[in-house]
């Protein structure tokens, strides 16, 4: 859902089964990564919530240092405007409170900072973003 909903291009499937592969394997128990899904009532996936557990460094604000990036909601079109991304993230959300997860960072698109706002998100004008590309001529690690 990702590669067809959220990223600007879909992902070749040379890049789908990297991202299987490493999925499968941090969502199994112990692994950083939770995820809710929502059934589509015909059978299939209508909508997903995916987030990546990280550690920090405790605080007041963080006792148990854990913080998540919110790394993909999706719905698809044919079952938008039902609820469906609110009930996926509400449930990944409860999950992760329950394990002490206290700070949740995502990307928000226009379209989709409401739904946020309306669980609880807010803008933050202090958070920064960069991205490094990999040198082209080096090999892809492993």
């Amino acid at each position: 859902m990702r590669s067809q909903y959220i990223l600007s291009e879909p992902l070749d499937e040379t890049w789908l089964a990297r991202g299987r592969e490493q999925l499968a394997r941090r969502l199994q128990p112990g692994g950083d990564a939770y995820a809710y899904v929502v059934d589509a009532p015909g059978g299939g996936l209508a909508s997903c919530a995916l987030g990546f557990v990280h550690t920090l460094l405790p605080a007041p604000r963080y006792p148990q240092g854990l913080a998540v990036r919110i790394h993909a909601v999706a719905t698809t079109p044919a079952h938008r405007r039902r609820g469906y991304a609110h009930a996926a993230l509400s449930a990944l959300l409860a999950h992760l409170r329950a394990e002490g997860v206290t700070l949740y960072e995502l990307y928000a698109s226009e379209g989709s900072a409401p739904l946020y706002e309306q669980l609880g998100f807010r803008p933050d004008p202090a958070l920064m973003r960069m991205t490094r590309f990999p040198d082209p001529s080096e090999p892809p690690a492993p």
